[in-house]
């Protein structure tokens, strides 16, 4: 009979340290400027989040501006009518994010005061956050100890810390958020969720990492980087 693959064991607490210390280091004096991260408001950082989902940085920084000064709160935007919300979501695409925004203010305002509960069971009943929208929203607003997985984090905890195999499969994206729960520190993990999101996205890319300045590469499970690695 063929043999089980064995699951992937959790890093050893030495080399969680070492990847956090490296981490943080990489990110005081490489990452980026951006205006959700300095606010803790939870309905600003939601946008945010939705936003950015499927759309690019600088696609977005223009757009995040525009629409919190026409709805600046969950109260504003509730009352707005659902064809104008999503005429000013326009160019970014992906028009059903607009309508769940909005659905996602008026039951905010209907049920808890015009403000997004600081739990996750709550925020995922809210059509439209899912786990990784939720986990950005307490890290970054409530300044909980919650993990994230979009495509960059993936991409980075996969490389660094597995190497090889399919990191769309199923069991791989399970052990992945073992892993970023496993990896994820007491302290500091505002900075430390935006600093895994900012690693993937300028340094440790999908086409062409840049794997000769990368600090996690004396210990990074995929370095030399090779792309036939990651297709199973």
């Amino acid at each position: 009979m063929p043999r089980r693959a064995s699951t992937p064991q959790p890093p050893v607490p030495a080399r969680r340290r070492w990847f956090r210390q490296r981490l943080l280091a990489w990110y005081r004096k490489n990452g980026r400027t951006l205006p959700w991260r300095t606010t803790d408001d939870p309905y600003h950082i939601l946008v945010s989040e939705v936003m950015l989902q499927q759309t690019q940085v600088d696609r977005v920084l223009p757009k995040y501006e525009e629409w919190l000064t026409r709805y600046p709160s969950l109260d504003a935007l509730a009352g707005a009518d659902e064809a104008d919300v999503v005429q000013t979501w326009r160019p970014l695409g992906y028009n059903i994010r607009p309508r769940r925004l909005h659905a996602i203010a008026r039951e905010s305002v209907a049920r808890y005061g015009g403000e997004l509960p600081s739990d996750e069971a709550t925020l995922r009943s809210f059509k439209g956050i899912g786990a990784y929208t939720a986990g950005a929203v307490l890290s970054f607003a409530f300044g909980q100890r919650a993990a994230i997985l979009d495509t960059n984090v993936a991409r980075v905890l996969f490389r660094v810390f597995i190497g090889r195999g399919n990191p769309k499969a199923h069991a791989a994206r399970r052990h992945l958020w073992t892993l970023s729960r496993t990896v994820l520190p007491v302290r500091h993990v505002f900075d430390f969720n935006q600093a895994l999101m900012d690693f993937g996205a300028t340094l440790c890319t999908a086409r062409k990492p840049k794997c000769l300045v990368c600090p996690m590469r004396p210990s990074c499970a995929a370095y030399p980087f090779n792309p036939d690695n990651e297709r199973g």
